[in-house]
C-alpha cells in the first residue's frame, strides 16, 4: 500500500509541474505586450521600457519561469501586477468559498448519487426510467443556466435566499448556509445524475455476479450484502466518476460564482485574465491544479481500500 501511495504521490507532483510549466509559457505566448498592456494606452516608449523591467520582463522566458518556480515551491506566488496585491494573500480570502462550493456538492452529489443508483438497482422495476429522466435531464441543463433560474425564481421572486453575495461561517452561519444554498444546487444536478447512473450499472452488474448468488444461498441478510460486498465492489466506478466530476465543478464554480456574484477563485482568475495579470493566474492555476490532485489521490486510494486489484 505504501509503494501504491508513493507512486501517485510522484505522479501528482509531476502533473502539477507539468501543468504549470504549460500554462506559465502559454500564457506568455498569447499575451502580447504586457508592459504595454499594463502601461496604459498614454504610456510613452521610455514608461513602457521602465515597466517591463520592474516586471521582469526584460529577462529571458526561462529566467522569468524559474525564478516563479523557485518562490512558488517556497509558498511566495509573487504580487498581483495590476493590484499590488500579494497573490497569497488574494487567494487565502477567496479559497475558502470556492472550496466550500467545489467540496460541497461533490459530498452532496456523492451520497445523493450513490444512494439513487443503489435504489434503482436494487428496485429496478418503474425506477429505471425514472433515473434515466434525471440522468438526461442533469446532462440536458448546464450549470449556469440552472444559477439563473434559481436565482429567479427562489432569490428574486420568492425571497427565501440571497441573490448575490456570501457570507463568511464565522460571521453568522445561519446567513452562510443561506448564502451557499443555491450556488451549491446549481452545481450538484449534473453530477449527482452521473454518479447515480454509474452507481445504478456498477451495482446491477455486481448484483449478477455468481459470488453474491453464493452469500445469498448461505442465509447472508440482504442488508448486509448489499453494504458490505455489494457496494465495495461496485464502489471503483463511482469514486472515478467523482474524481473526474470534482474537475469539472472546479470550473464550473466560475460561472455559478460570476451568477451570485461570490469573491471565489473564479472570479479572481476572470478577472486576472481579462487583466494579463499573470502572477495571479498563475497562482490561481497553481492552487487548482493542487486541489485536483489531491482530490483525485484521496480518491485513489479509497479505490484502493475498496478493491485491492488497483494498487497492482
Amino acid at each position: 500500500m505504501l509503494t501504491y501511495v508513493g507512486r501517485r504521490l510522484a505522479g501528482g507532483v509531476l502533473l502539477v509541474l507539468i501543468v504549470v510549466t504549460l500554462t506559465f509559457f502559454v500564457l506568455h505566448a498569447f499575451s502580447g505586450d504586457i508592459a504595454a498592456s499594463l502601461s496604459g494606452k498614454t504610456a510613452t516608449a521610455a514608461q513602457i521600457d521602465v515597466r517591463r523591467r520592474q516586471l521582469g520582463l526584460d529577462q529571458p522566458l526561462f529566467s522569468q519561469y524559474w525564478e516563479w518556480l523557485s518562490h512558488a515551491v517556497r509558498g511566495d506566488l509573487g504580487t498581483s501586477w495590476t493590484t499590488s496585491e500579494s497573490v497569497s494573500d488574494a487567494i487565502d480570502v477567496r479559497l475558502p468559498v470556492t472550496l466550500v462550493l467545489a467540496v460541497g456538492a461533490t459530498l452532496i452529489s456523492a451520497v445523493l448519487g450513490i444512494a439513487a443508483g443503489t435504489w434503482a438497482a436494487v428496485r429496478r422495476g418503474a425506477l429505471d426510467p425514472v433515473l434515466q429522466i434525471f440522468v438526461v435531464a442533469g446532462y440536458a441543463f448546464p450549470g449556469f443556466w440552472l444559477a439563473l433560474v434559481l436565482s429567479s425564481f427562489f432569490a428574486v421572486k420568492l425571497g427565501w435566499f440571497p441573490a448575490t453575495g456570501y457570507v463568511p461561517f464565522t460571521q453568522s452561519p445561519g446567513d452562510w448556509l443561506s448564502s451557499i444554498v443555491l450556488p451549491v444546487t446549481a452545481l450538484v444536478l449534473g453530477v449527482t445524475a452521473t454518479v447515480a447512473q454509474q452507481t445504478r450499472n456498477a451495482t446491477v452488474q455486481v448484483l449478477g455476479t455468481d459470488y453474491v448468488r453464493t452469500l445469498r444461498s448461505r442465509g447472508l441478510t440482504a442488508r448486509r450484502l448489499l453494504l458490505v460486498n455489494v457496494l465495495r465492489n461496485a464502489a471503483p466506478a463511482s469514486l472515478t466518476t467523482l474524481s473526474l466530476s470534482f474537475i469539472g465543478l472546479l470550473s464550473g464554480t466560475i460561472v455559478v460564482e460570476n451568477v451570485f456574484a461570490l469573491p471565489g477563485l473564479g472570479s479572481l482568475a476572470n478577472t486576472a485574465t481579462t487583466s494579463r495579470d499573470i502572477p495571479v493566474v498563475m497562482g490561481v492555476m497553481l492552487i487548482m491544479v493542487l486541489l485536483v490532485v489531491a482530490v483525485n489521490i484521496v480518491l485513489d486510494l479509497a479505490q484502493a481500500w475498496a478493491n485491492p486489484k488497483v494498487r497492482i
